[in-house]
């Protein structure tokens, strides 16, 4: 089935060689380019690193970045030890790595900008408009232009723990070639959302999958792992490094998903694990009142593996639970 997405990519200048920010990046070259986004309120300077290996050798061009979420700080140690490491020092092709992309929301322990707005909901931007929107524009017209494709880190928010899992548009078979490549437990049919990086780069000709994996201010060694593992895997499937890490098992697709969600108000207690194969009505937990009054058990909707958990111990009528999908 085709994606009914218009494509109208920004054209490149490939002859004169690559430049982010005025800085020219040759091949054969490592370089780290501190892109100056903002100011502070107090004239204090705010810069975007940005760290690029060009090889010496023809091949793709692959996008790793974190922090588009202020809080989600997987994703950032994921990029960094992906730095630390030289993991992105590839035999073909090139790999640019942005470990930071809100410096405002990291700063600040929050997933937004301080005006409020969420990057991943202002593209393609705009030189002009709102932080967020000057923020997504940069990415757009600097970085975007010179991909071929790209990996999103991201985690759960809000104490939602999510499952090693990777997000894409199933319908497009190149896409889904990527998230098998990159072999975590699960790849979930994910529709393209407005105003997204993914959407936006796809109208471009790129093709950007997201990784989630673990929850927001907190550092989750298995998500972050396997974040790693998957990256590696993904540039052994571009041809770029000649050797990545095993698949254990093949990723469970998971087509359509649903959210349990809090009947009543109060101490939530979750007995299934991240991750596990559950039945329908099968109880997945409880939700009690502090007074001993009542418990409410909460069931499985459908057949198929949890993929997200809720770990706050208290919990509001209406609030998500158990990310269930199938």
């Amino acid at each position: 089935m085709p994606i009914n997405v218009e494509i109208h990519p920004i054209e490149v200048d490939k002859q004169n060689g690559m430049k982010i920010a005025g800085e020219e990046i040759r091949k054969g070259e490592t370089k780290k380019i501190d892109v100056n986004i903002a100011k502070l309120p107090s004239g204090t300077s705010i810069d975007i690193p940005v760290m690029v290996h060009r090889s010496k050798n023809p091949g793709p061009s692959l996008l790793l970045l974190a922090g588009m979420h202020g809080d989600e700080i997987n994703g950032v140690e994921i990029v960094r030890r992906i730095i630390r490491e030289k993991l992105y020092r590839v035999n073909a092709g090139t790999v640019i790595c942005i470990p930071i992309m809100n410096i405002y929301g990291f700063i600040n322990f929050s997933r937004d900008v301080p005006d409020g707005k969420d990057i991943n909901r202002s593209f393609p931007g705009s030189k002009t408009g709102s932080l967020a929107s000057q923020v997504a524009f940069f990415l757009m017209h600097e970085i975007i232009p010179h991909i071929d494709y790209g990996i999103d880190f991201h985690t759960g928010g809000a104490r939602i723990n999510n499952s090693p899992q990777v997000r894409v548009k199933t319908e497009d078979p190149e896409n889904l070639e990527l998230a098998k490549a990159f072999g975590t437990k699960f790849i979930i049919n994910s529709p393209f959302r407005d105003k997204s990086l993914r959407k936006e780069a796809f109208r471009q000709g790129k093709r950007i999958i997201v990784y989630e994996g673990g929850e927001s201010l907190r550092l989750r060694k298995n998500a972050i792992d396997e974040g790693i593992a998957g990256m590696l895997r993904v540039m052994h499937h571009l041809k770029m490094r000649d050797e990545a890490p095993m698949i254990e098992k093949e990723p469970t697709l998971i087509m359509k998903s649903s959210w349990v969600r809090a009947k009543s108000a109060g101490l939530h207690y979750g007995f299934q694990r991240n991750g596990s194969a559950v039945e329908q009505k099968e109880v997945l937990g409880r939700v009690c009142d502090p007074y001993g009054t009542y418990e409410v058990q909460i069931k499985s909707p459908l057949t198929g593996h949890i993929i997200a958990i809720n770990n706050n111990p208290v919990v509001n009528r209406g609030d998500a639970l158990f990310h269930v999908g199938s």
